[in-house]
């Protein structure tokens, strides 16, 4: 098999640590980024390279994107979920932050890296299976996913003419750093690396969409065509 040049973001940390981790194991040449300086220093030794850099910062992007040279596959994968507590006084600095994160921030990210993926490579969007249907305390991190969602469909079409195939992923629930601190159940939590075996199939498969695990994405996806009152009973209850 042909080595193939991938760069994941969040790669320090969660579902990109362990996507990091199952491509570097198949041989690939992973570049790994994130803002972690110090996992990045102990990821040096196996990966192909790192970045440091902040995703809100176009000009640290901008700065790494200048050593990377060509990419087979470019995992957008970094993110962040805060929510919104109190919807009556609404915290317009969390929002703007979650948005600035979870979708500005793809905006620089493309214009810098995607020149850099060759004819007959992928783009893939880690997104959310929260995009499926509305939920409380979620109008920050749903709206940003929801975007993510649009963003990478649209783009699809119009990498047709680059041979460039797009991947939208919707995790469920998954075991990471950042849920840990969910204070609510979560159904058929994967571990990190379930989830990384999921994507890379996807990705193996050049799908254009992907969701799991298929016992929670499939019942929301029910529960979005069913009427809304029955629903929104449903998730306010709890």
């Amino acid at each position: 098999m042909t080595a193939k040049n991938i760069l994941i973001t969040g790669a320090t940390s969660g579902i990109g640590h362990s996507l990091f981790d199952y491509y570097h194991q198949l041989g690939n040449n992973v570049i790994a980024c994130g803002r972690n300086q110090e996992k990045l220093q102990e990821m040096a030794e196996q990966a192909y390279m790192t970045g440091q850099f902040d995703m809100t910062i176009p000009s640290e992007i901008e700065a790494f994107s200048k050593s990377v040279d060509s990419l087979d596959i470019l995992v957008l994968n970094a993110g962040n979920c805060r929510y919104i507590d109190d919807a009556k006084h609404f915290d317009g600095a969390l929002f703007a932050d979650v948005i600035q994160t979870n979708l500005i921030s793809l905006g620089w990210l493309l214009q810098y890296f995607l020149p850099k993926v060759r004819e007959g490579g992928q783009v893939v969007f880690v997104s959310s299976s929260a995009t499926l249907m509305p939920f409380q305390r979620s109008e920050a991190y749903g709206a940003s996913k929801s975007g993510v969602d649009y963003l990478a469909n649209s783009l699809r079409l119009d990498l047709i003419k680059y041979k460039i195939d797009v991947t939208l992923i919707h995790p469920g629930f998954i075991k990471t750093p950042l849920t840990e601190k969910n204070d609510f159940p979560m159904p058929f939590l994967l571990t990190s690396e379930e989830a990384a075996q999921h994507i890379a199939k996807a990705i193996d498969n050049r799908k254009e969409y992907a969701h799991f695990p298929k016992r929670l994405t499939t019942l929301l996806k029910f529960f979005s065509i069913m009427p809304n009152w029955i629903w929104r009973k449903l998730i306010v209850k709890g």
